[in-house]
């Protein structure tokens, strides 16, 4: 396993965060991304979170997720990004 972006999420309009998630898979699939998990969130079992939805990705390394993230054919996703959800994207380097 290379990296993985982890991304905690609460939706704000449903229909503009499928739009979001069709074109960032779109966008984030030439940088190797392969969906691991998503899942709605049963319960909080500690701490303060208001979030709804888990997704997780593996990218072959954290560049690639670096470069996922800042490429051009990204950019224009993240104002869709901001309008559907509250987000809370994390790149994890897997350790051994």
């Amino acid at each position: 396993m290379g990296a993985l972006m982890i991304a905690r999420i609460k939706v704000k309009d449903p229909h503009k965060f499928q739009e979001y998630i069709t074109g960032s898979k779109q966008v984030a699939t030439p940088y190797g991304a392969k969906l691991v998990y998503q899942g709605k969130v049963v319960r909080t079992l500690n701490g303060e979170d208001n979030h709804e939805i888990v997704v997780i990705a593996e990218f072959p390394d954290a560049d690639h997720i670096n470069d996922w993230f800042d490429s051009d054919a990204y950019q224009p996703l993240v104002a869709l990004r901001e309008e559907a959800a509250d987000m809370h994207m994390t790149n994890y380097q897997v350790i051994s």
